[in-house]
Formats: structure tokens, C-alpha cells, sequence
């Protein structure tokens, strides 16, 4: 096995973290080559990254062009995708040399010639205002919408923005695509989730529209958006004991109530 090893260098103690995993991988004679985050390349047939979910994300969509398994150690805040803490590195290296992981291909989405593994953003490019958005969907007239912006999302990017935004949760291997609107100004708009067949348009009344991608690429004025299922997937590593339900209750707090 050959492993990449991609870090963030804007994240606190990844250096530390860094050296553990390149100390063992070296004492067990794994062949190995680390990366910094804005200097990926591919030399390995399996990749362990350092950082948050921005981290890994940019990473997974990265090596989805080789169909490589793609596991976060998190140093980050939330770690949704990024599961594994720095705590657990020799218990990682090991589940990995004893192919003690499973993997998920997760839909990605694209447009202008863009991947998106969580999400798009659609705003006006006039932010400090609300604008309205006309919806299609296979070029026939959904709805329109009031609202501050849309979110079209995977169901992998489901548990970030879109999920603040009142969207639904939906289970990462579904192949489906959640349109969800931000602070819409009318109480009948509704998040939707749709096959990931469908083809969405998005336009604005605005004219023009600012996009981001992940949260952190971004396209401005762009005055249509089309945005539909990418051909590529994103092949993400967990350790067995992990499973979509802990790390929602992990990660969420989902289903525990408060303390009296």
C-alpha cells in the first residue's frame, strides 16, 4: 500500500500531528508521501488527511479523479466527514494496513466547470439585500423564490449549510440533490429533494448571481446557474466502527435529550 498524506498548514498543530503519522508509517515500513494542502498530487492508492472538513473536502474532490479512498483525521471544529481525532493515529494506521475500513462513493454536483462535494450557494450579487429566484428543474418552471439565497446540496453536504437552513437530513448514499432556500420571505417555500437525474436552473430577478462552491470557491455574476450530477465520485474511508447514526448523534447530538 502507498499512502498520501495531506495536511492543512493553516490548522492548529498540524505539524505535531503530522510528524506522528509520518513516524509510524516510516516504523512500519508503509511507503508514503505528504502533501500540503494547495500542492496536491497523486502518488498513493490511499490518502489520510489533516485538517477540518474544508480540508477534506477539497482533498476527496481532488482524488476522485483516480477513484481514491479519502480518510479525515479531524483537527478541526466540527469534524463531520473528518472523523477520527489525533488521539486515535496508531489505531487509524493499523485499521488502514489491515483494511479494518469501509468506503462510500458520494454523489458529487458540477456547473461551470465546477465540483461541488457539499454544496452550491446561490445569492444575488447585491448580498446586503434579499432578491427572488426562479427555480426550473429539466428547463420546466418549479417555483419562485423570495428569499436572502438557495442551497443546492449532496445529500453528503445535507448536514452543513443546508441543515442550518432548515433542510432536510438524507442519508450520504442516496443519489438525490436537496434544493433548500435561505430565509425565504414566505412561509409556504419548502426545501425539496429531487433524483439526482434532474438537471436545476437558477436565475434571479437580480440579474446577476454570485455562486460558492464548498464554501469557499466563489463565482460572481454570473447571471444563470445549471447545476446537475457530476460523472466523477468522491470515495470516502471510515473505520468499521464508525456508522452514519453514531456520528449524527456524535457530531449533532441527534436524539439526546437535555439534562434536567
Amino acid at each position: 500500500m502507498k499512502i498520501n498524506v495531506v495536511y492543512n498548514k493553516h490548522i492548529e498543530n498540524y505539524e505535531d500531528i503530522l510528524s506522528k503519522i509520518e513516524k509510524l508509517l516510516i516504523s512500519k515500513k508503509i511507503d508514503f508521501k505528504s502533501f500540503e494542502l494547495s500542492k496536491l498530487a497523486n502518488f498513493g492508492d490511499f490518502t489520510i488527511v489533516i485538517g477540518g472538513d474544508g480540508t477534506l473536502l477539497r482533498t476527496a474532490r481532488y482524488y476522485s479523479e483516480w477513484q481514491i479512498p479519502v480518510l479525515g483525521i479531524n483537527s478541526g471544529r466540527l469534524g463531520f466527514l473528518s472523523q477520527s481525532d489525533d488521539e486515535e493515529i496508531n489505531f487509524i494506521i493499523e485499521s488502514i494496513i489491515n483494511n479494518n475500513f469501509y468506503t462510500e462513493n458520494r454523489l458529487m454536483l458540477t456547473s461551470i466547470d465546477r465540483i461541488a462535494l457539499n454544496d452550491f450557494v446561490i445569492k444575488g450579487c447585491i448580498s446586503s439585500r434579499t432578491s427572488k429566484f426562479y427555480l426550473e428543474i429539466n428547463n420546466k418552471e418549479v417555483c419562485d423564490y423570495i428569499a436572502d439565497g438557495l442551497i443546492v446540496s449532496t445529500p453528503t453536504g445535507s448536514t452543513a449549510y443546508g441543515l442550518s437552513a432548515g433542510g432536510p437530513v438524507v442519508y450520504p448514499t442516496m443519489d438525490a440533490i436537496v434544493i433548500v432556500p435561505i430565509c425565504p420571505h414566505t412561509l409556504n417555500a419548502r426545501p425539496l429533494v429531487v433524483p439526482s437525474t434532474e438537471v436545476i436552473s437558477i436565475k434571479t430577478a437580480d440579474k446577476l448571481l454570485s455562486v460558492s462552491i464548498d464554501g469557499y470557491d466563489t463565482e460572481k455574476c454570473v447571471d444563470k446557474i445549471t447545476i446537475k450530477s457530476s460523472d466523477k465520485k468522491a470515495v470516502l474511508a471510515f473505520l468499521n466502527s464508525r456508522n452514519y447514526y453514531s456520528i449524527l448523534r456524535d457530531k449533532l447530538h441527534w436524539g439526546i435529550s437535555e439534562a434536567k
